[in-house]
């Protein structure tokens, strides 16, 4: 029987008076990559922010494995096993990479644990090796990318969610960025992706979500939405017959 790892349920969200989530309800189950698509402004962001509490829900609840963490502080969110890799990567650019990567372990206690993560982390972006005592706000864009996720991996998440990964990124890095979230997955990580390249996240999505205006208004597996007509025309540039 498979296991949700992540549930929403009827999840609204307002800004002043923009009602930017209509309901949202959606599911991640284990070992799963789950996308969530859509359009600039269709409330993919809110979404992740309001399952990490960094917005407010006006309505609806949030699970994660089962427990109810709705109005649960965000550290609190983190301390059970969910990372958020922000939009813009967002890591410290005067620390080194070795610091960031220590700033996504700081909860942690299991100084064991920690060596051999970092030893994973670093196994899976060799780049971010050779760079350990280079200032984060030295390295490339892509560089800077990779060592975001790999600072959220070092919380050791049971759920990472990842806001645009590919953003801004050189067709070449793109590709290298969705092949480690398949590697990720591979190690037993379950992935919340959110992309505007519908076509790479769909790719390699098990299950996806369309969004529009703070609305889903398709779900399907992901390879059945790549062939979806309406997806194809609205999202992936494709002309339909």
């Amino acid at each position: 029987m498979s296991e949700e790892v992540l549930k929403i349920e009827n999840l609204h969200v307002y800004y002043g008076s923009i009602h930017a989530l209509k309901g949202i309800s959606l599911k991640v189950e284990k070992g799963q990559i789950v996308t969530l698509i859509g359009a600039n402004g269709a409330g993919k962001t809110t979404t992740l922010q309001a399952i990490t509490n960094l917005v407010r829900k006006r309505e609806g609840r949030v699970f994660l494995n089962g427990k109810d963490i709705t109005h649960m502080p965000t550290h609190g969110i983190v301390n059970n096993g969910v990372a958020l890799v922000p939009e813009g990567r967002r890591i410290f650019p005067n620390l080194t990479v070795y610091e960031n990567l220590m700033m996504g372990a700081y909860a942690r206690t299991d100084q064991d644990g920690l060596k051999s993560d970092l030893e994973w982390v670093l196994t899976l972006f060799p780049r971010l090796r050779e760079r350990l005592k280079q200032l984060g706000g030295t390295l490339s864009g892509g560089e800077q990318q990779m060592l975001a996720v790999a600072r959220g991996l070092m919380s050791k998440p049971k759920l990472l969610m990842l806001d645009e990964p590919s953003l801004g990124l050189a067709p070449l890095l793109v590709k290298e960025v969705f092949e480690i979230i398949q590697k990720i997955r591979q190690e037993g990580v379950t992935i919340l992706l959110v992309e505007q390249n519908a076509f790479a996240a769909l790719k390699i999505a098990d299950y996806g979500y369309v969004l529009e205006t703070g609305r889903i208004v398709l779900e399907d597996a992901g390879s059945s939405l790549l062939g979806n007509d309406n997806v194809r025309k609205a999202y992936l540039g494709i002309a339909t017959e």
